[in-house]
């Protein structure tokens, strides 16, 4: 049977509608294709960010909404057709680590108090006929430098009553609530948070597709795994969803909150989250004392032989190497490391030195031409590194 089709029929099962029962250990050839969709569309929220400092664009997205998912290479045979419907922009009232925001240099900057944390999409016609139905997918991006901000963090618990229907119960980290429900009155772009950013472009594709079968999807990797658990349970928990399935597809995520979050999560349909983790990611184990939700898959970089033994921590928490990671492990029946998915390893050397050397891949060679420097009919240089959108 077609892949695409297979998926199309079973779309549900894959979303976690049965908790992925028989799916993960070992791991189902159409599921890895289905999560590697969704962490590639992670992926693109670190792809397409601007973070050179020297840019009046630093801190935002480097691409329009209509051309983002050929800029990060997203189109190229990929069936799973989406379109960008909306980017998120979060601040933050909390104080936290330069690997969290990053600013312009310029006196000309875009904006000061704000990043562009992500985007809402949705499945086009084309995307919705391999899919099965209208999906709605909202990818949250992570840290800038990977874990940094470990060293630099304070895992404060608060609690968000706006978003748990008024108890004070359930408390989360102090930062993931911070950029999530912060505004700015002096940002353009925060002047709402983005919370309610997100949410009102839910409700408004909700309305729009309400004829059609809908879901709801939301990917993250780090920073962003966390942003898009407290998400998912946000829709749910305050009913924006409606009766769709809401499902978290998050790569080496922390944990969001206490025992009371996670007696919060249980207790809501229609609601699953799958953690995918690396055996040697440490991540994932952060903070200590919270506690995990949904169904964990566990990934081992020590299997694979393409890639540099024993690695790096920067290594074991890569996004790319988590992906690589779900095309080929095998699952706990043993050390085999084999490619179920036809996924070009090059990509493991995208941001980082991550493969063996007798590939011969550059390292870390996904950068804009030029750094975004292009050459004027008179010969002199200019940095252009921003398509206009939003902005």
């Amino acid at each position: 049977m077609n892949m695409a089709r297979t998926i199309a029929k079973g779309w549900k099962l894959f979303s976690g509608k049965e908790n992925w029962e028989g799916l993960l250990d070992p791991l189902d050839i159409d599921l890895r294709r289905y999560i590697i969709q969704y962490g590639e569309k992670a992926q693109a929220t670190y792809d397409a960010f601007n973070r050179e400092k020297a840019s009046k664009f630093a801190g935002s997205c480097r691409y329009s909404k209509i051309n983002f998912f050929s800029k990060v290479g997203l189109e190229k045979h990929n069936p799973f057709k989406y379109h960008v419907t909306k980017y998120l922009y979060a601040t933050s009232s909390a104080m936290l680590p330069d690997s969290f925001m990053i600013n312009s240099l310029s006196t000309e900057a875009w904006c000061k108090e704000s990043n562009w944390i992500g985007y809402v999409a949705v499945a086009t016609d084309e995307g919705k006929s391999e899919l099965g139905r209208r999906d709605i997918l909202i990818a949250w991006r992570g840290t800038i430098q990977d874990l940094e901000w470990i060293k630099d963090f304070q895992f404060v618990l608060v609690s968000a009553p706006e978003i748990f229907r008024g108890s004070d119960e359930p408390k989360i980290h102090y930062g993931w609530r911070s950029i999530y429900t912060s505004n700015d009155p002096k940002s353009t772009f925060n002047k709402t948070s983005a919370r309610t950013q997100v949410l009102e472009e839910v409700k408004n594709l909700l309305e729009v597709y309400k004829a059609e079968e809908t879901s709801i999807t939301i990917t993250g990797h780090s920073l962003g795994a966390s942003l898009a658990t407290l998400n998912a349970v946000d829709i749910v928990a305050n009913g924006y969803n409606k009766s769709s399935l809401v499902t978290g597809f998050v790569f080496a995520s922390p944990r969001v909150g206490n025992n009371e979050f996670g007696k919060l999560f249980s207790s809501l349909e229609n609601l699953r989250v799958l953690r995918i983790s690396n055996k040697r990611d440490i991540v994932p184990t952060y903070p200590l004392l919270y506690t995990e939700v949904g169904e964990e898959m566990m990934v081992d970089s020590d299997k694979s032989v393409y890639l540099k033994k024993p690695g790096t921590f920067q290594s074991w928490h890569n996004l790319e190497i988590y992906l690589h990671l779900v095309a080929g492990d095998q699952g706990s029946g043993g050390d085999d490391f084999k490619l179920e998915v036809d996924r070009d390893i090059a990509l493991v050397n995208k941001r980082i030195e991550g493969l063996k050397e007798e590939y011969c891949v550059p390292v870390s060679w996904w950068v804009e031409k030029n750094r975004g420097m292009v050459q004027k009919e008179d010969g002199s240089w200019e940095l252009i590194d921003h398509e206009d959108d939003d902005f």
